[in-house]
């Protein structure tokens, strides 16, 4: 089973931080920081959906079945499934009580020490929140604007937020236990995959376009 580096898991945060981040203007929010991520259950929600390409398509099949995406994004859903990158960056995750969820500490360190996000405490030390720093946001823009293999993050995470929208971490938390494979996994065991049962329901919904 794969196992994702922290400079791997580092990216994909810094990612999710730069597109997924709201203004960091409330009181109390560390000095300098541009952009936050208010809730880590939200976070390792989306973080989730960009580990598992195959989770991600089926609920891009399940937004063209409701009518709130367009037909094309059926092959957008076939190519999570066919194409070698996102399969290449497929890093199972361990489901615990609360979903699927794994700490975030070494790779947000990584970020930490290059200066380029910072996670606070709530008071009372309740939650996480996380921030990304100037030099975090120049990063981030950088990825998407790279030519090389690391432009896919901005990529993959920008589907990842079609099909989260304004949900918070407890909404989305409850969309993916209605997968039985999520569910049903035992507490301390990766999440399987899925593929071969989006095929089937890729197979169905072009059939009915």
């Amino acid at each position: 089973m794969p196992s994702a580096s922290r400079v791997q898991h580092a990216i994909r945060l810094l990612a999710l931080l730069r597109q997924a981040g709201t203004p960091a203007d409330a009181p109390g929010d560390p000095d300098g920081a541009v952009l936050a991520v208010r809730s880590e259950r939200r976070l390792q929600a989306l973080d989730f959906w960009l580990r598992n390409p195959d989770y991600l398509a089926d609920e891009l099949v399940s937004e063209v079945e409701s009518g709130s995406l367009g037909g094309d994004y059926l092959d957008v859903a076939a190519a999570l499934l066919e194409d070698p990158e996102p399969s290449l960056r497929h890093y199972p995750m361990p489901r615990w009580l609360f979903g699927a969820y794994e700490r975030l500490d070494d790779a947000f360190a990584h970020l930490e020490a290059y200066g380029l996000a910072i996670m606070r405490r709530t008071p009372g030390g309740h939650r996480n929140q996380f921030f990304l720093l100037p030099d975090g946001v120049a990063a981030g823009d950088s990825l998407a604007t790279t030519d090389g293999p690391l432009s896919w993050y901005p990529r993959q995470v920008r589907l990842v937020l079609q099909v989260a929208g304004t949900a918070n971490g407890s909404q989305l938390k409850q969309r993916q236990y209605q997968q039985a494979s999520y569910a049903d996994t035992e507490l301390g065991s990766h999440i399987g995959p899925i593929a071969d049962r989006v095929r089937e329901r890729l197979a169905e919904a072009r059939s009915a376009t």
